[in-house]
């Protein structure tokens, strides 16, 4: 079986077997009818084996595999929003017009249900935060984007991303963010209309951001409770937040 592949040298293994215990059934009983009549009837239930295996089978396989695939993709994102994502968030809110709606329709809590999640992404996704930035608080945005830049160029590198749409989007938005603000060296001087371009790309991050935060809490509401717990005291769209436990 020399220049064979492990599967055709298996395959020609049990092909091999079949036929050798055929044979000895036949020594034995000397009833070849009925070894060939049962021989049919397998062959008659193929089909329905075949459509076990390769279409319901494999696609329970392919989902755990998946659910597999997200759980890593969770870790990564939950590690982005501890280095960047929410600081990002509460300088982002630090700069937003009029956010009283916003800050209530966010503040999640223990007791949110799937239902209350899945309302607050509906809110996010219509919501558009009316950004009025002041020089300083550009300077800071950029400051902090500009020192998580090689963390967010690592996780760019990524392969498994590639699975997860939205977060890349989020993650290519934020990026795009940091280029535009670090090509500014004087962010003082900008003339209205360039910091209206830069207020276009903040609320495109912003966007993407929120409806990911909220995603990502419900996630480790389901699966980390304890986790779930210090993510809703240190509420980034809250504008007063403490660790502790009162």
């Amino acid at each position: 079986m020399l220049g064979l592949s492990w599967k055709a040298t298996i395959s020609l293994v049990l092909v091999g077997a079949t036929l050798v215990l055929c044979v000895i059934h036949i020594a034995l009983f000397h009833d070849a009818k009925t070894l060939f009549f049962y021989l049919a009837l397998d062959i008659v239930f193929v089909p329905v084996q075949v459509l076990l295996v390769t279409i319901i089978i494999e696609r329970l396989l392919s989902e755990r595999e998946r659910q597999a695939k997200m759980k890593k993709l969770n870790m990564v994102i939950g590690a982005f929003f501890s280095e960047v994502g929410n600081a990002l968030i509460r300088q982002m809110v630090s700069s937003c017009e009029d956010f009283t709606e916003a800050a209530q329709r966010l503040a999640i809590s223990m007791k949110w249900s799937n239902g209350d999640f899945r309302e607050a992404s509906r809110f996010a996704m219509g919501h558009e935060c009316r950004f009025v930035p002041q020089a300083t608080q550009l300077q800071e945005l950029r400051d902090l984007l500009l020192g998580r830049r090689m963390f967010l160029l690592g996780l760019l590198q990524n392969p498994n991303l590639l699975e997860h749409d939205r977060f890349t989007d989020l993650l290519w938005a934020v990026s795009h963010l940091t280029e535009e603000l670090e090509a500014r060296k004087n962010i003082a001087s900008l003339p209205a209309t360039d910091v209206e371009h830069i207020k276009g790309d903040m609320a495109r991050a912003y966007g993407i951001l929120t409806r990911e935060w909220l995603a990502y809490m419900e996630h480790l509401k389901t699966n980390y409770p304890y986790m779930y717990s210090l993510a809703v005291r240190m509420n980034p769209y809250k504008a007063n937040t403490s660790p502790v436990v009162s």
